[in-house]
């Protein structure tokens, strides 16, 4: 797919409110990548990955409003399984993802949105660093491929993630996206 057709794709269609195009591909992005997520976990554990990280320049800790208060360290896996429900507790809360027609959106929704957003964008940092010769084995590359660019032209064109999170899939982003 050319560079100018994927910017079309992600574009808000006319007649379409903002906040309905952006909570749409979030549940997407959170549906794929967790299925991207899922056909290398068995190759992602305590031994393999003891830390969430992209590299050695990256790594990753948890936080959120329950258990953990400050930022954790923990294994890729935990921070995972962490990372996918605390997703879908929140894309599964009407209060930030109203799923009637004509409800309004909280203020709260980009801030949430760009959470989740950037939190997703490690596990596509964690794969491709740690991952990508499982994902190039079961010939999922394409697809993996496919789905990161759509993503990060996505989140490009709502400026939905800051520039130096996209720090660790840069070299790789400019040879794949322009």
């Amino acid at each position: 797919m050319s560079h100018a057709l994927k910017q079309v794709a992600v574009q808000l269609p006319p007649g379409e409110e903002q906040n309905d195009w952006v909570a749409v591909h979030v549940v997407d992005f959170f549906n794929r990548i967790n299925l991207i997520y899922g056909t290398i976990s068995d190759y992602c554990t305590e031994q393999s990955c003891p830390v969430m990280s992209g590299g050695p320049r990256y790594e990753y800790r948890w936080q959120d409003e329950h258990k953990y208060r400050k930022p954790t360290a923990l294994s890729a896996p935990q921070y995972m399984n962490l990372l996918m429900d605390w997703i879908e507790v929140q894309i599964n809360n009407e209060d930030i993802f109203p799923t009637n027609v004509g409800t309004p959106f909280p203020r709260n929704f980009l801030p949430v949105v760009k959470k989740i957003l950037s939190r997703l964008f490690r596990v596509f940092v964690h794969v491709y660093i740690h991952h990508f010769d499982r994902i190039t084995q079961m010939g999922s590359e394409a697809h993996v491929n496919t789905c990161y660019k759509h993503f990060y032209y996505f989140v490009k064109e709502f400026n939905l993630i800051d520039t130096k999170e996209l720090e660790p899939l840069k070299e790789m982003t400019a040879q794949m996206c322009h």
